[in-house]
Parts: C-alpha cells; structure tokens; sequence
C-alpha cells in the first residue's frame, strides 16, 4: 500500500510562499522515516531539518511540492478563492499526481468541510486522513512537514537577500519582521513578496503614515 502524507509551511505567514509537500512511501517502510528521526518540523532545528530532507528523498518512493505566491494568495482572495479552499485545491494536486492508496494529511480546520473540498477536486479514488496536528503524530507527515519547511525557509532567504533585511520567521506577530518591512512596505521590489489581504499589510502601512506625520 502506498501512503503519501502531506503538509504546509508558511501558511499563516505574511511574507512569501505559502509551500505544500507531500511524501509518498510504501507503508511497510514508514516506521524507517521515525527511525532516522522525522517529527514535526517545528520540533527540529532549520540544520537537522536540512539533513533530514536529503534522507527523506531517499526513503520515498516520490515526493512533490507546490510552492503558491503571495500574489497568486491575494488573487484567489480577490476572486473568492480562500486559503482553505485553495490549499484543498493544490493538495488534490498532489494526490492527483502521486496516485496513493491511502493520504494522512495536517488539517487546517473545518476538517469534513476541508476534506470534502479535497474529494471533490479528485481525480485519483484514494483513503483520505484528515487530522489537525498530524504532523505530530504520523512520520509520513512529519516528513511531509519537513520537505515544506525547508523549501519555505529557502525562499525566505532569497527574498532576504534580494530586500536586503532580516524577515525573522515572516509572519504577522514577528516583530522583528515587522519594523524591518514597515519603512519599505510601498518599495515596489518588496510589496510583490507581501500578501496584500492580510490585515497586517494594512496595519503597518497605517504604522508608517502615522509615524511619518508624526515627524512632519
């Protein structure tokens, strides 16, 4: 039987892609995934994650990752599309691709409603696992978690380099972030890596015209 486990990074983040993986493998090999170590990614350090990821590869018997946009986030937005609905609609991707037998997936809430909206974008007739903090609880999806950790962490990275600031982790209650973003927030070259339909955009955007008239 093949399993394939599936999670995010990044979801809830104000900066960058929001990344989804899933990690196919044949059951009988999944206890070698808590052997080498997989556990909920938050749970390990970015250099474990990294060695992690190589040996994870190796073990599976495939493995696929969607990164989506801050744009293509704030599109689906405008259009109706919400981040719920949209990620139910790139994980049907995944296991139309990777054509499982059985898929244990982290729920992000809603979990009938969440998993309904995955079956109905199915091309593939599968078992489906829906359980909020599965990452904690089945290696499959601790690996999954870690493939899509360390991918949203190399973005992270390249979008530091290019702005040339520190985004901390990225998200809203990073206040580190958020002074670094709040004097640069209408820079062009820094806007398209921001999700516009958070509220936090407009928070820090209100932050900065205060502060500026302040200073007049």
């Amino acid at each position: 039987m093949l399993v394939l486990g599936i999670d995010e990074a990044g979801r809830g983040s104000f900066i960058g892609d929001l990344v989804i993986s899933g990690v196919l493998i044949e059951e009988e090999k999944e206890n070698i995934l808590k052997k080498i170590g997989c556990k909920d990614s938050k749970q390990l350090s970015a250099k474990k994650r990294e060695e992690l990821k190589e040996k994870i590869k190796e073990v599976a018997r495939d493995f696929h990752t969607i990164n989506i946009s801050a744009y293509e986030i704030d599109k689906m937005n405008y259009s109706g599309i919400n981040l719920n609905l949209l990620e139910a609609m790139k994980i049907a991707e995944i296991i139309n691709k990777l054509k499982p037998d059985k898929v244990i997936l982290d729920s992000p809430s809603g979990t009938k409603k969440f998993v309904n909206n995955v079956k109905a974008r199915l091309e593939h007739e599968c078992e489906i696992i829906a359980e909020f903090k599965a990452d904690m609880n089945y290696p499959i999806v601790s690996a999954a978690s870690i493939l899509a950790k360390t991918e949203r962490d190399r973005i992270l990275k390249e979008i530091e380099k290019k702005i040339g600031v520190n985004l901390g982790v990225g998200y809203p209650h990073d206040e580190k972030m958020r002074e670094n973003i709040k004097p640069l927030i209408r820079n062009p070259e820094i806007k398209k890596y921001l999700r516009h339909t958070w509220s936090t955009y407009n928070d820090l955007l209100n932050e900065k015209e205060q502060k500026n008239l302040g200073e007049f």
